[in-house]
């Protein structure tokens, strides 16, 4: 599994010292404002071993982040194949900060690291991304990074299995689109 680096940022494998962090992000309201319910810590760690196991079988997914000064862990950014019955097919970039993260750039600059390792090692011709409507902070991201608005793939459709369906946004980005 390759590790990703920026200059502020180690994008890599899950430790056992990230599960606790991460199950903290997972019980914030506001880290999981446009995700659904907080998740109790069994399927936070559940999450960490099917990013592991990804991670292991592919060589890329969703990889913990760190700051490369201070080894703390602040969250996750990654890629992963589009879910199945989502009404587009691809391979989908995304982010997650704790809270304390946000404000740094830390998303945006996890981002571009992804988005160059999707096209320039991984190959891949498109990269998608998905928001609820009201994310306006990962919509941000996702414009940053240059990627631009599908609205013919906005879909409605709940966050959570049973939830009350939310208005998401599709992005795109084409590898010779790249800024």
């Amino acid at each position: 599994m390759t590790a990703l680096h920026t200059d502020r940022l180690v994008l890599r494998r899950w430790r056992e010292d990230d599960l606790a962090p991460w199950a903290a992000m997972n019980a914030d309201p506001e880290v999981r404002e446009h995700l659904g319910d907080p998740l109790p810590r069994e399927q936070s760690d559940a999450a960490v071993a099917r990013f592991r196991a990804d991670l292991d079988r592919r060589g890329w997914g969703w990889w913990a982040v760190e700051v490369r000064d201070t080894g703390a862990f602040v969250g996750f950014a990654g890629l992963d194949p589009v879910d199945d019955g989502m009404p587009f097919e691809g391979v989908e970039i995304g982010w997650r900060l704790a809270r304390h993260a946000w404000g740094h750039g830390y998303a945006t600059e996890a981002a571009r690291r992804v988005r160059d390792h999707g096209f320039d090692v991984l190959g891949l011709p498109e990269i998608l991304a998905v928001a609820t409507a009201a994310n306006t902070r990962s919509r941000a991201v996702m414009r940053r990074i240059g990627m631009t608005p599908d609205p013919r793939g906005d879909f409605d459709g709940p966050t959570v299995p049973g939830g009350p369906p939310r208005r998401n946004v599709l992005y795109r980005i084409a590898r010779d689109t790249r800024a």
